[in-house]
């Protein structure tokens, strides 16, 4: 919702805030509702609608304009949107003067939640910002002082969050709080304190006992994702998201890209992951969706870059130890490892490196 704006009707049509041609400005109409100036950023607003406080309602789901929707009066208090069924709420308090307010009114990751779930948000409070990112927040519970993380998530399949939560996985973060608002999802989660494996082979290699140490490890959490009834794929196993704590302990981190594994799916609804590390299937590659083979593939990788700083593709680890990220790495998932299986191989590689 903002407050209207016009465009200037000459033979040429200009931005009323900075005085750029619209009309030169590509893919501009004059028959749009409105249109956001590509010189200052400013939304426009067609003066042909007719209003009756001079304030323009857009839907707070689809975005549409509301004003020029059959049915549409202000004094109504609420209207349905014609273009998605929405039922919006028309508040004289959600009236903005400027596009920057109204953008910073969406971008509110609070907005839509229960007094509830504010309140329970509000238990924790914000220490700094984890590796300089604004959507991962250092928290500390008011009446405890223990840490947590607070994330902002505005891409995330909240089925997962929740089952976690119900369900949580050994060596994974806890989750303590999942609040779904209008654009964004706020978890709450347990702190773990240690060194990102990413920091770790950030300037060095590590040799293949200790590789297959942490293999091992992510191949125990990885194992209980995928033991439910409805397996769930993480599908984002990398460097920075793995951390190992001063006792050698190995976490995996994040469920953003994670989803439940549906039988007889073609495509994954969203195609996420990490370029390199994400399996073709992820990626929309392959004759169907994203299956538990997945994580197979991304731990493949992670094990060669643990070990040769490298791709598999840029140089594959020699021996034994190469033979498991091959298979982990087939394009096809079917010729890949069951993550059990990755298991048996990798102790049978750590037996030969044992002997060398």
């Amino acid at each position: 919702m903002s407050i209207r704006k016009f465009f200037n009707t000459n033979s040429y049509e200009y931005c009323r805030r900075c005085g750029a041609n619209l009309t030169m400005q590509n893919g501009y109409s004059n028959t749009l509702a409105r249109w956001i100036c590509k010189g200052c950023g400013e939304m426009l607003i067609n003066p042909e609608i007719k209003t009756e406080t001079d304030i323009v309602w857009i839907c707070d789901n689809c975005d549409a304009t509301l004003n020029i929707q059959e049915g549409f009066s202000e004094d109504s208090g609420e209207h349905i949107c014609v273009n998605c069924g929405y039922i919006n709420k028309l508040d004289s308090s959600e009236v903005f003067l400027t596009n920057d307010e109204y953008e910073r009114f969406l971008c509110d990751p609070y907005r839509g939640l229960s007094n509830d779930s504010l309140i329970e948000i509000m238990q924790y409070e914000e220490v700094g910002f984890i590796n300089d990112r604004q959507d991962i927040i250092l928290v500390k519970k008011i009446d405890t002082d223990d840490l947590y993380v607070k994330k902002i998530l505005s891409t995330y399949n909240i089925g997962v969050y929740k089952f976690l939560a119900e369900n949580p996985v050994d060596c994974m973060p806890r989750i303590y709080g999942v609040y779904e608002g209008k654009a964004y999802l706020v978890v709450i989660e347990e702190y773990i304190k240690g060194d990102l494996l990413s920091e770790i082979i950030g300037n060095r290699t590590l040799g293949e006992k200790k590789a297959i140490d942490i293999a091992r490890q992510l191949c125990v959490i990885l194992n209980q994702l995928h033991s439910f009834d409805e397996p769930v794929i993480h599908r984002d196993v990398k460097p920075s998201n793995v951390i190992v704590n001063g006792d050698g302990k190995v976490y995996l981190l994040d469920f953003n890209a994670a989803k439940l594994f549906k039988e007889g799916e073609i495509e994954d609804t969203r195609l996420l992951g990490t370029f390199h590390y994400a399996a073709p299937e992820q990626l929309g590659y392959g004759w169907s969706a994203s299956s538990v083979k997945a994580d197979v593939y991304s731990l493949g990788v992670l094990l060669n870059v643990m070990v040769t700083g490298k791709l598999p593709k840029e140089k594959c680890i020699s021996g034994p130890l190469g033979d498991v990220v091959v298979k982990c790495v087939n394009l096809n998932p079917e010729e890949r490892y069951s993550v059990e299986e990755v298991l048996i191989a990798l102790d049978k590689a750590g037996e030969y490196y044992g002997r060398n």
